[in-house]
């Protein structure tokens, strides 16, 4: 089993956790956990254990970064309440590239990101995870993607210039 997910757990560790050791320590109590819970999975179809381990691996991380003080809402000031919705063409950049964009969010704009739109959580369950406001959760949503945008239309002109 380890072998079969170390990589995908490893590569959705990083989206939630910048630094490697910290990373490391995170799959590995995940793992922990995994191991120790086995007998409580239910195959539910393919796919179904993968995604299993993924949520263990989620919440293992978000746990990390509220024990750790990490979990940090930026405030979003009155400039930033009126940001475009247009989204930059993605298709010519590499995978690894937007994944870097992503980390490089500050903490609660990269979690709520990574809780919506790659886990497919809703505001309502975020802000139950999080221990915050459904309101707080779509401003840090609408935030990490014009910040992502930005970095996204910047990486293009470099690129054509």
């Amino acid at each position: 089993m380890y072998s079969r997910y170390i990589r995908h757990l490893t590569a959705v560790c990083s989206r939630y956790i910048r630094n490697d050791e910290d990373a490391k320590d995170v799959l590995q109590e995940s793992f922990l956990k995994i191991f120790g819970s086995i007998d409580r999975f239910v195959y539910k179809g393919e796919g179904s254990l993968k995604a299993w381990v993924t949520k263990i691996l989620v919440n293992e991380a978000l746990k990390f970064i509220s024990r750790s003080g990490r979990l940090d809402f930026s405030p979003i000031s009155e400039e930033n309440t009126d940001i475009g919705d247009d989204q930059p063409e993605t298709a010519d950049i590499p995978a690894a590239i937007i994944h870097d964009f992503i980390r490089q969010l500050p903490d609660g704009y990269r979690i709520v990101f990574n809780l919506y739109a790659i886990e497919g959580k809703s505001h309502r369950e975020i802000a139950s995870m999080l221990g915050i406001r459904e309101s707080t959760s779509a401003s840090q949503l609408h935030r990490a993607k014009a910040l992502l945008a930005s970095k996204i239309r910047e990486y293009i002109n470099r690129r054509s210039s």
